[in-house]
């Protein structure tokens, strides 16, 4: 699965007034509602949710919330790099500053677990994550993911 299959430009950004994991819950499901007509509040608190069962924070500034989402037809998700880094109660209680997010179709089962294992690897290369956090633009961090993501992919 290559993550021009989970996102597009439009499901990235670069914010700047984001201070807290509610906020940048909010944000992001008022993104994904837009991309996949659904309720801002059914994105949200599926986010929600998922995230009282265990933190999505991964460590080293990166968090990869997800969960499933009734109403949506295939998997589908945001990438967002924060200029100020969150409380996101992370493994390693770093603050985080690279979250992408995925939302899953409930019966997407075996795929979603691929999709979350594709990100956590891109996610763990310091190259990949280094070159995201040198740039604000939207157009570059798009490329970035596409580029490193496509090559790498099965």
């Amino acid at each position: 699965m290559l993550v021009s299959k989970i996102i597009n430009q439009n499901q990235v950004s670069f914010l700047t007034s984001v201070s807290s994991k509610k906020r940048l819950f909010q944000e992001i499901a008022n993104v994904l509602a837009v991309e996949c007509e659904l309720s801002v509040d059914n994105i949200f608190n599926a986010l929600k949710d998922r995230e009282q069962l265990g933190p999505t924070g991964m460590g080293n500034g990166i968090a990869i919330p997800h969960a499933k989402v009734d109403g949506i037809d295939k998997i589908t998700g945001m990438f967002i790099r924060l200029e100020k880094p969150v409380e996101f109660e992370s493994m390693d209680r770093k603050k985080v500053d690279l979250i992408f997010t995925i939302l899953a179709p409930p019966n997407s089962g075996v795929d979603h677990l691929k999709a979350l294992a594709r990100v956590s690897r891109l996610l763990r290369n310091k190259n990949i994550c280094s070159k995201l956090r040198s740039t604000e633009d939207i157009t570059a961090l798009f490329s970035i993911l596409i580029q490193d993501w496509d090559t790498k992919a099965a």
